[in-house]
């Protein structure tokens, strides 16, 4: 027999330690979920610890902190009067009486999901399935659960899975489905990549058949330094038919009344043994998803956004140079921030062209956020003259005192300093350590330069349909890229077109292609061979780059993970 149960859905945006910010944002949420009439509240993964959190997991005190915190949520509840109304809050918790051991995270940690009612926690879950790839180092953290849980709530029987539990087949899956449960519930912290969403909600889907029940797919949002979480909660019914889909990159309480068989399985706690009466329903909501560009430009704002706000930021600081990256980076750091909290500055040095200061002024006017020029001429001529420098130490010596002239005025106003490389420069190492590649977050370390000019276009064209200014300017989209730090300087000097190179990163960068496989689909065997040596011999400068928001399915640093020294060549024969 089906039966109804309201379910209350939390994408919110917790922060890793922040325990009592944590605790407050599940005190209202459970707030506005029992106001709602809710019957049910499901949180994200790890929610009271915030995710993912690393080797903290590894320390006694922060594991004794998150079970003492997920109690007090249980007793809040109650005493706040949402005692009776069943939450399913993920925590951090660790293997009781478990000893160290070699090969074994210290002190047994656990990522758990906390079934909390009537002031007290009914039944805990431990995730099953510890993912050890891309960006996860799970299995270095946690120790896996072993058994099931399916909890009786108002007569429905609720299985519970953890995020990876449900991307691998066999498993935990296959134990929930041969238990049959009526409602399958999956806290998650799923980081945002290209065209994930649509890859979720055919998971979803898949498992929902699978298990023959409705499963409501609840996701965090916000950034946790390199991450972007963007969302996406999903509820769909047994069929996979979508009943509620949220926005993205947004924190929001959404509601779904489900229909669920009951009495379909053995729970192992029993809550609620009888059925609720009928009660009028409300429909779920489906929001449509973002265009591809919307998504990524959201996702980076949000990246900037939040390591600005966790790490105590008020105000970003950006070396303006009239050039797309910077322009793009600039427009990105105002919607982010504001444009009264973004400080740009030019700093010309005497190969910098008209146009450099002249763009980037008409960047600062179209935007609205502060500007100022220092000239760096007098201060490189001391290094150049004082050093007897020339050739590329001359080049190098003008970013470098870029650097360091934003770094101070960092220390000395107190802003975030935002590196302005993209992807296509960090792969082949077109940067000067010390110089450029300052900062605090790389906003667009992630995208290629002909995503940047993409994006761009993008931003350019929705600001036009929104009746605004387009914040870029147009010469800073369609001149050639320089770094101006010799006479005439151009980009394609030292690197292939960007059409071209990209085409190649993408496919050894992202696709892990060694040189025969390109070299055999028909792209230049020498353009191979010398794309290839730049990135391989870069892999010492993207270490020492600040972390930026992950946008693809492989950025560099903890998706990507090489050894500096390395005599390893690419063969393309």
């Amino acid at each position: 027999m089906a039966n109804l149960l309201r379910l209350a859905l939390a994408q919110v945006n917790p922060t890793v330690g922040d325990f009592a910010g944590n605790a407050q944002i599940i005190s209202d949420a459970a707030r506005g979920a029992a106001l709602a009439g809710a019957h049910v509240l499901v949180f994200p993964e790890m929610v009271i610890s915030g995710y993912p959190v690393e080797d903290l997991a590894l320390r006694s005190s922060f594991r004794e902190m998150s079970k003492r915190t997920v109690t007090e949520v249980a007793e809040k509840a109650k005493r706040d009067g949402f005692g009776e109304m069943v939450l399913f809050v993920g925590y951090l918790d660790e293997k009781s009486g478990a000893r160290d051991r070699l090969g074994q995270p210290t002190g047994a940690p656990q990522n758990a999901v906390a079934v909390i009612h009537d002031g007290r926690i009914k039944a805990t879950y431990v995730k099953q399935h510890l993912p050890n790839y891309g960006v996860f180092d799970e299995f270095r953290n946690f120790v896996p659960g072993l058994d099931s849980l399916i909890v009786r709530v108002h007569g429905i029987d609720i299985g519970v899975a953890i995020c990876e539990d449900i991307w691998q087949e066999g498993g935990a899956i296959e134990g929930l489905t041969l238990r049959k449960p009526g409602l399958l519930v999956v806290p998650n912290g799923s980081p945002f990549e290209r065209s994930k969403d649509d890859e979720r909600l055919a998971l979803v889907q898949k498992r929902a058949r699978q298990i023959a029940a409705p499963l409501a797919y609840v996701n965090m949002t916000g950034g946790q330094d390199d991450l972007v979480f963007d969302g996406d909660t999903i509820v769909v019914d047994a069929t996979g038919n979508l009943l509620a889909r949220t926005k993205q990159f947004e924190e929001v309480l959404v509601f779904v009344d489900v229909k669920a068989q009951s009495h379909t399985s053995q729970p192992d706690v029993v809550i609620h043994e009888d059925c609720l009466e009928e009660y009028e329903t409300v429909d779920g909501v489906v929001f449509p998803r973002l265009e591809e560009e919307a998504e990524i430009w959201n996702a980076i704002v949000l990246g900037i956004k939040d390591y600005a706000k966790k790490n105590k930021f008020e105000s970003c600081l950006i070396a303006l140079s009239g050039g797309i990256d910077s322009a793009i980076v600039a427009t990105l750091a105002v919607d982010a921030l504001g444009a009264k909290n973004v400080f740009g500055v030019g700093l010309p040095s005497k190969y910098s062209s008209d146009h450099s200061l002249s763009d980037a002024y008409a960047l600062a006017n179209n935007t609205g956020l502060n500007f100022r020029v220092i000239e760096i001429e007098p201060i490189v001529s001391e290094f150049v003259t004082g050093l007897n420098l020339n050739g590329i130490a001359e080049e190098n010596v003008q970013a470098r005192v870029r650097g360091t002239t934003l770094m101070a005025i960092s220390n000395q106003e107190g802003h975030l300093v935002l590196a302005t490389g993209n992807k296509s420069e960090l792969a082949v190492g077109y940067s000067t350590l010390y110089g450029d590649a300052v900062g605090g977050f790389a906003p667009i370390k992630d995208i290629y330069k002909t995503d940047v000019w993409a994006l761009s276009r993008w931003r350019n064209d929705l600001a036009r349909r929104r009746g605004e200014a387009p914040p870029i300017p147009e010469n800073s989209i369609t001149k050639e890229p320089s770094a101006e730090l010799r006479p005439g300087q151009k980009d394609s000097d030292s690197l292939p077109d960007y059409d071209i190179l990209d085409a190649i990163l993408v496919r050894y960068v992202d696709g892990d292609q060694g040189a025969e496989e390109l070299i055999s689909s028909g792209v230049d065997a020498d353009l191979v061979r010398r794309v290839i040596a730049m990135v391989d011999k870069a892999e010492y400068k993207r270490r020492q780059y600040p972390p930026g928001a992950k946008v693809s399915s492989r950025a560099f640093g903890k998706d990507r993970r090489l050894p500096i020294t390395s005599h390893w060549v690419e063969k393309d024969e």
